[in-house]
Order: structure tokens, then C-alpha cells, then sequence
């Protein structure tokens, strides 16, 4: 007997209706919606569709959900549970909204971010897990967009006339649709900028055009290029600019000099690194009748050519910091400026504005002035040089006896020779360097006692050819020269902070601050170094601070300190920019600013202003525009930041490339369910080695053991773990490496 065949329901039920409908009530909430308004958003006309519309929307009005303003017409009902954040995607496509209403991020699933994209500022609706009981949101707008422009790799379409911008960027989720007429002459497989230029409501992929052409992926100026557009930085000054710049009077005049504190006369040099183009501090010595150290910080004075209202001030604001990548530079200010004009370079007079300091043996301040000066610099020292002198003080016999004011006695040999090299330079300096250098000891000695925070982390750098190929790594540390010019550019910053931070009534300026570190996140950091042997105290501010101390001292030379280092800083809160003080933690100062720098920050020019201004006794100026100034400054100079560690990740992808066939020995730097991150010892490159390219073994994710371990012979590769490694895929245009594991080290 043959069964009857089923007839097939003509009723398709519409999924996930009761969210899809309180999605478009509350993206519009000051709207009311129809069952035929909602079911043309919906695509859908047929008569069964509409009636599960109807009964949806009376079953939501029902339970209070929504309500019916008119016969048939619904609006969502507005409640307390709309807030505000900033959204953060993960490269998976779900995401987390950092809210001021919530203590904890805001979990988004990937199908409730609604079109929203990384770093947009939403609004969003907060409800309970079912399950878990955690909070969840749904983005219901989108407030501000944090980007219109990406860098992407064009696929034409010839047939279909129209091409895809695939975007670099893991945490861009959607190709950017561009029609054929706005592809700017791109070819297929070039790598270009675009710019989003909408959304429809009904379309899988944001329109954009084509705004320029980078060139072909993988080549150098191409990706150097692609990572300055990715974020928005210039690398090119507008013709407008430059001619302004061009055209300015960089003159030394006597008009001008009779305005300022002439110092041309002491003893003054800048100790800066060998290959740096500008110099835009230099320090001054003298000793005074009564015994002290008179010791100016001489500070380029940008402000005096950079003038409010200009094109060029324009410029310099929107740039907000130079940028500086592995192979190039990226000023904040034209050259004539940057690398002349304003920078101070040996045996030539400039004008400067001035932190004066007079100091006793125990570097205790005795006096200070703030003001404009004229200096003129002696020597230039690379920061090797200022060091082998204050490595071999042995050999340079000079005491203070031997001084009469601010000038050695001639007895005193010219030449000093310091391990067989000769280095000319007059005693004058080499005894200014050394007492410098006994001063800042102190003062550091001081700082650390204060609570200040250690952080000396090794930075990667590259030797590079003829044309920007990296041949090799070496690492810089800092060392005792280094340490004596940071000791003193920050004591002109804290001590221009305080001047200004202390007047009454209160003056408004910018803060260079840094809030105390995050508990939860030293609870992590804690967990980790712990799976070293290394103890934490964290029982209050002062012990957090030795104890750091003290980590980053024993982790020193160690194969985990990069990734110690790396995970210490992550723990501490970011440093910013505000009017509102709230001191720095990490140097343990109640004020401080930034004043040491305008060249090469928008900042330190606001701050010359500002300490002029009040030093001509003006009124205070508006906080309200002056935070705005300062969030702006905040925002790019974290643009950079993330620049320039692109281009680290960059080059060392391109180092890689060229030792594929090599082993290398690494540490385990990161745990994830997806594999293993390893940095490798000799040049802190870090790739990752993915879990299905393990082969003896089905391996599996364990977070309370930072570790990834086998099922079957339970074998163990756990954070901080040595491993040898080989590089499978070298990708210069995602900036991202591969690795193979070959193993553990043998004992």
C-alpha cells in the first residue's frame, strides 16, 4: 500500500521574530510602526507572514514590551536600559561595549552589532543571559562613526562592473562595495584606501569610493604607506603649509634677544641619539659663587614661530605628534622647522624657552625660573659618547676644586682618553656630564623612593640597508646617559606643572596624567608571573609600586622579561592628556606635563603658550576648549602609538622572510584556544603556532593553566615554556607570522 505524500506547508515561520521586530522598534524608538511597515523591512508581503506580525506584536504588547500609541500603530517602550559606550570588535565579529554605566564590559554578539564597527560610539540595549545570568547587549545606534577610511586590497569585477575592497584590518568584518566608476583607476589587486561612504539599510556591504592608489601589496612604500592611511596619518605636509613655512623669518634678531634671558654664554650641549635629526632640548652648566649648580633645560621654542591661526598651527594641531616608524620619520612640523630653525643644533644661537634650575650636592632645588631665553650650544653628544664619559669618570681627574666658576683650570688636559679612543671634548663638558649625571642619580634615587615605577623595556630595533631591508635586530636599553637627560626633562615637566598647578586662583593647563592600575588586571598579572616563581605584594599603592619594582629588577635578563615587561605595562592605566590633575602614578609625581618636546608634540607648544600667558600675568583660559584640545591630542597620539608598532610588526615579518629554513628557540608569550603565540628570544619576533598545525596530538585549550595540552599523552605547553620554532608563512601584508613547532629544547 502506498503512503500518502505530505503535503508541504505553505506557512514559513519567520525566525527569531520577537527579537527582529524589537530590533527595528528600538532602532527607532521615537517612531511608531505598523504590521505593514514592519513586514516591508522584513522583505515579506504574504498573508501568513503578516498574521505573524500581528499576533507577535499584540504577544509583545502584551507582556509590556512594547506599546500601541494609535489602533495598530507600536513603539518600543523606553527604559533605563539605553547606554552609551564605545564598541571594541574581536577578529571573531562579536565585541564588547566599554560603557561609564558598567563596572565590566558589555558582551555583543556577533548578530546583535547591527552594522556597528570597532571604535564606534553606540547606543546600545543591556538585558541578563538566560543562562549565565551575565549582562549582553544589542547595539540599537550608531552614535558617531570612529572611522570612514580603510586600506584594503581591490578585487575588480570586470563582467559584473562593480569590485570588493577587502580590508586589512582582522577587526573590519564586511568588504567594502565600490562600483566600477569609483575605483580611481585602481588596478585588480592593488592595495588602496577607501573611504565608507554608506550603508543601505537592505545591504550586506557599506558603499565606498576609491580615494587613493597605494600601490601593490608587499612592496616597502606600499605597506609603510598603507599603515600611515590606516590610521589617518598624513605623510605628506599640503603645499600651503610648507610654502607658509618656507616663508617665515627664522632669523636671530637683536630686537628679539632683548626680549629674552641671554644665555649664550654658558656652558651648554645636547645629548641626543646618533641619528637624530632634531634636537629639541639641550642642558646648561655653571657653577655659582656660593657653590651650587645652576643647570638650565633648554627647550626649542616652537611657539615663538608657530603662530596661533595659521595654516601652519592648523597643520601642526591636526597632526597632533610626529610619528615615527622603523625606516622614516613623520614630523609634526616642516622641515625648516623641525630640523633647522627650532632644532638645537652645535655652535649656533637659538631661541629657547627655559626651565633654570639652581641645585646643592643633594640636588635639592634651591631656586627656579620659567621664561624665554637665547642659548647657544657648545657640542652635541650621541647618547654612546655622554655614556663612555660616565663609564670611564675614573680616568678623568677633575674635582670641584678644580673649578673656578663655571670653567675648569687649564691644567686639566683637553683630550680625554677613555679606553683607548680619544674623545676631544673640553674638560668643561666632560665635568658638567659627570656632575649631571651624579645629580640625576639623586634624583632618581629620590623618584623610586616616592613610588615611581621602573620601566626600562627592551625596544626592538633594525639595521637596515640602502633600501630599508632589515639586515639585522639589535636592542636598546637605556642606559645611565639616557636616564640623565630623562631625570631632568622630567623635573622641568613636573616643576612647569606645579608652577602653573599651584597659582590661586586656579589657572587652567594641560596634565600629562596616569591613573592607578586596574586591580582585576593585577590579579592577572599576579596569576602569570606567579607560573615563573616571581611573588607579588599588592596590599597597598606603595607596595604595588615596589613590588613592580622589584619584578621588572629579577625578570632583568631573564628569557621572560619581554614578556613580563609587556604584560606590567598592560596592567597600568594609559597615560593622557587632561586640564583635570590627577597626578602620575607611574612617576609618582602630583603634577606634571609635558613641556620638553615641541617639536615632535602639539602639547608641549599649548603648554609654552600657557606658561607664557600666566608668566604675563593673563587671565585663565577656557577649560572646556583646552580639554577637547587635549582629548585630540590623546586620540592621535595613540594613533601613532599603534602606527609605529605596525611598523616593528612589519619589519619583522620582512626579517623573518629571509630565515625560513631556520630553527629558532622562543617563549610561549600567549595562550589561546585557537593556538599558541611564541617570541622568539634572539629578536623578540612573535608569530603564532595554530592549533591544527600541531600533528602529534589533538591538543586542547586550558585557561586556568595558561596552557594547551594533549589529549592522549597530556603533554603540556604552557605560557613561558622554552620552544623551538620554524616560520611556515611570512604575510607582509597582514603583518602576521606563522609558525611550525618543532618542539621543546632538549635540557
Amino acid at each position: 500500500m502506498s503512503k500518502k505524500k505530505k503535503r508541504k506547508s505553505s506557512h514559513n515561520k519567520i525566525s527569531n521574530l520577537t527579537n527582529t521586530i524589537l530590533s527595528i522598534l528600538k532602532k527607532d524608538r521615537t517612531q511608531t510602526f505598523n504590521y505593514k511597515q514592519i513586514a516591508a523591512k522584513l522583505g515579506v508581503n504574504d498573508a501568513s507572514s503578516r498574521n505573524q506580525i500581528i499576533k507577535k506584536l499584540h504577544q509583545l504588547k502584551a507582556k509590556q514590551e512594547i506599546e500601541e500609541v494609535d489602533r495598530g500603530k507600536f513603539r518600543a517602550i523606553v527604559n533605563t536600559e539605553y547606554h552609551t559606550g564605545i564598541l571594541d570588535l574581536t577578529a571573531k565579529g562579536s565585541g564588547y561595549v566599554i560603557s561609564d554605566a558598567f563596572d565590566d564590559d558589555i558582551f555583543i554578539a556577533s548578530n546583535n552589532i547591527n552594522k556597528a564597527l570597532n571604535g564606534d560610539e553606540v547606543e546600545l540595549y543591556v538585558y541578563k543571559r538566560r543562562k549565565r545570568g551575565k549582562l549582553e547587549g544589542e547595539i540599537t545606534k550608531i552614535i558617531k562613526r570612529a572611522k570612514s577610511e580603510y586600506v584594503g586590497v581591490i578585487q575588480i569585477h570586470d563582467k559584473k562592473n562593480f569590485a570588493f575592497v577587502i580590508p586589512d584590518s582582522n577587526k573590519m568584518y564586511k568588504d567594502i562595495f565600490v562600483p566600477i566608476n569609483k575605483i580611481n583607476k585602481a588596478e585588480d589587486g592593488d592595495k588602496v584606501l577607501v573611504s565608507l561612504d554608506d550603508w543601505p539599510e537592505k545591504s550586506d556591504s557599506p558603499n565606498g569610493r576609491v580615494l587613493q592608489v597605494l600601490g601593490k601589496p608587499g612592496e616597502h612604500n606600499t605597506e609603510i604607506h598603507s599603515i600611515l592611511a590606516e590610521y589617518g596619518l598624513p605623510y605628506e605636509f599640503p603645499h600651503e603649509v610648507e610654502e607658509f613655512a618656507n616663508k617665515i623669518d627664522t632669523s636671530i634678531t637683536k630686537e628679539e634677544i632683548a626680549k629674552r634671558r641671554d644665555m649664550r654664554k654658558v656652558l651648554t650641549f645636547t645629548i641626543d641619539p646618533k641619528d637624530a635629526k632634531d634636537f629639541d632640548d639641550a642642558l646648561s652648566f655653571q657653577i655659582l659663587e656660593n657653590g651650587n649648580y645652576e643647570v638650565g633645560i633648554h627647550i626649542a621654542d616652537v611657539s615663538h614661530y608657530l603662530q596661533e591661526g595659521t595654516v601652519l598651527d592648523d597643520e601642526a594641531y591636526e597632526r597632533a605628534t610626529s610619528v615615527y616608524l622603523v625606516d622614516r620619520v613623520v614630523p609634526m612640523l616642516p622641515e625648516v622647522l623641525s630640523n633647522n630653525a627650532c632644532s638645537l643644533r652645535p655652535h649656533e644661537e637659538k631661541y629657547t624657552f627655559s626651565a633654570v634650575f639652581q641645585l646643592n650636592d643633594k640636588a635639592e632645588i634651591k631656586n627656579e625660573w620659567f621664561g624665554r631665553t637665547v642659548t647657544y650650544s657648545d657640542a652635541r653628544f650621541a647618547y654612546e659618547e655622554a655614556q663612555a664619559i660616565i663609564e670611564q669618570n675614573a680616568t678623568i681627574n677633575v674635582t670641584s676644586s678644580a673649578v673656578e666658576m663655571s670653567h675648569i683650570n687649564n691644567t686639566i688636559p683637553k683630550e680625554v682618553s677613555l679606553t683607548g679612543v680619544a674623545y676631544k671634548t673640553s674638560p668643561e663638558i666632560a665635568y658638567a656630564t659627570l656632575k649631571l649625571d651624579e645629580l640625576a642619580k639623586i634624583m632618581r634615587r629620590k623618584r623610586m623612593k616616592s613610588g615611581a615605577i621602573s620601566f626600562d623595556k627592551v625596544e626592538v630595533k633594525f639595521d637596515l640597508d640602502e633600501n630599508a631591508n632589515p639586515i639585522g635586530v639589535f636592542f636598546k636599553t637605556s642606559k645611565d646617559a639616557n636616564k640623565l637627560i630623562e631625570e631632568f626633562m622630567l623635573l622641568a615637566n613636573r616643576k612647569v606643572s606645579e608652577f602653573i598647578g599651584k597659582q590661586n586662583p586656579k589657572k587652567t593647563f594641560i596634565y600629562r596624567v596616569h591613573d592607578e592600575p586596574d586591580e582585576s588586571k593585577l590579579a592577572a598579572l599576579q596569576g602569570v608571573v606567579s607560573r615563573f616563581g616571581y611573588k607579588l605584594n599588592f596590599k597597598d599603592r606603595k607596595n604595588v609600586a615596589s613590588s613592580l619594582n622589584n619584578l621588572l629588577k629579577e625578570v632583568n635578563g631573564k628569557k621572560e622579561q619581554n614578556l613580563v615587561d609587556t604584560l606590567t605595562i598592560r596592567t597600568m592605566s594609559k597615560a593622557e592628556y587632561t586640564t583635570h590633575n590627577i597626578g602620575h602614578y607611574g612617576l609618582a609625581f602630583d603634577y606634571y606635563s609635558h613641556f620638553t618636546s615641541p617639536i615632535r608634540r602639539y602639547p608641549d607648544v599649548m603648554a609654552h603658550r600657557l606658561l607664557q600667558h600666566y608668566l604675563d600675568k593673563g587671565k585663565s583660559v577656557s577649560e572646556e576648549v583646552y580639554e577637547d584640545k587635549c582629548k585630540h591630542s590623546s586620540n592621535m597620539e595613540y594613533l601613532a602609538t599603534k602606527a609605529e608598532r605596525d611598523s616593528i610588526k612589519y619589519m619583522q615579518v620582512k626579517f623573518m622572510q629571509d630565515h625560513q629554513d631556520e630553527e629558532f628557540l622562543g617563549v610561549i608569550s600567549g595562550v589561546t584556544d585557537w593556538g599558541i603565540y611564541v617570541e622568539i628570544i634572539s629578536n623578540k619576533c612573535e608569530g603564532m603556532v595554530r592549533m591544527r598545525d600541531i600533528k602529534d596530538d589533538h591538543y586542547e585549550f586550558d585557561e586556568a593553566q595558561y596552557a594547551i595540552i594533549g589529549r592522549n599523552s597530556k603533554n603540556m605547553y604552557q605560557l613561558g615554556d622554552e620552544v623551538l620554532v620554524k616560520v611556515k608563512n611570512a604575510d607582509l601584508a597582514k603583518k602576521h607570522l606563522d609558525f611550525l613547532l618543532v618542539g621543546k629544547p632538549e635540557d
